[in-house]
């Protein structure tokens, strides 16, 4: 893993990112509504006590990538229902961050968001944030045709539609494991190390070791801002 004092990205030419626990620090508690959302959403349906929906809500994480996927496949449910429902949270912890916003505005190249939420959301979100402007597109799990991260097709998948050449881009997301075929295909990858549990963990994918990890911030304001490009 690079050091602070190498970071010239002044061959970038393409900077993704991922959105929730990303762009937000995690204790703005956004996602962790979504999750209680998710739980929810399982116990009704599956008639479950929520200790047990929150089991079933882990497993087919672990097992599918994200727990739509797993509804989806075994369940059959409705992804539009269950996105929809999940997302209706309350952004009023949420607050823009001059310091992104700046550092946003004066990065050079294509800005694209890579999420395995829905459009909608992350529309919201940006917008919230103050910082859509910044961005040209956003490929949501739709766009992924519902092969979320970190599945490789995902990636491949985004960089074929953009037409951005992987070895002059970069990646920033918070789940270690996501940076893995970000890598592998040749892009710079960036941990936003949040502490949250499942930032570093391995469930049922490739963990991310330190040689998937070009850098590692918990500020990514000020990571933007400390760069040479």
């Amino acid at each position: 893993m690079s050091g602070e004092d190498d970071l010239d990205f002044s061959r970038i030419e393409a900077w993704v990112f991922d959105l929730d626990n990303t762009l937000y620090p995690a204790g703005s508690d956004v996602f962790a509504q979504v999750d209680a959302r998710m739980t929810e959403y399982i116990s009704r349906l599956l008639d479950l006590e929520p200790a047990q929906a929150k089991a079933v809500q882990h497993a087919y994480y672990r097992a599918y990538g994200t727990t739509l996927s797993g509804l989806m496949a075994l369940h059959r449910v409705d992804p539009d229902d269950f996105l929809a429902y999940v997302h209706n949270i309350d952004l009023s912890g949420l607050h823009p961050d001059p310091r992104l916003h700046q550092a946003l505005e004066q990065l050079p190249g294509r800005l694209i968001i890579l999420t395995n939420g829905p459009s909608e959301h992350a529309e919201r979100i940006l917008k919230h944030l103050e910082i859509r402007e910044f961005f040209e597109t956003i490929f949501d799990i739709r766009r992924l045709s519902f092969v979320p991260k970190p599945a490789a097709r995902a990636y491949r998948q985004m960089i074929g539609q953009t037409g951005i050449d992987p070895w002059v881009s970069t990646f920033f997301e918070d789940l270690a494991r996501n940076l893995v075929p970000a890598h592998d295909l040749g892009m710079i990858t960036v941990w936003i190390n949040n502490t949250a549990h499942w930032g570093n963990k391995d469930p049922g994918f490739s963990a991310a070791s330190r040689q998937h990890i070009d850098f590692e911030t918990t500020d990514l304001p000020e990571f933007l801002l400390s760069l040479r490009t």
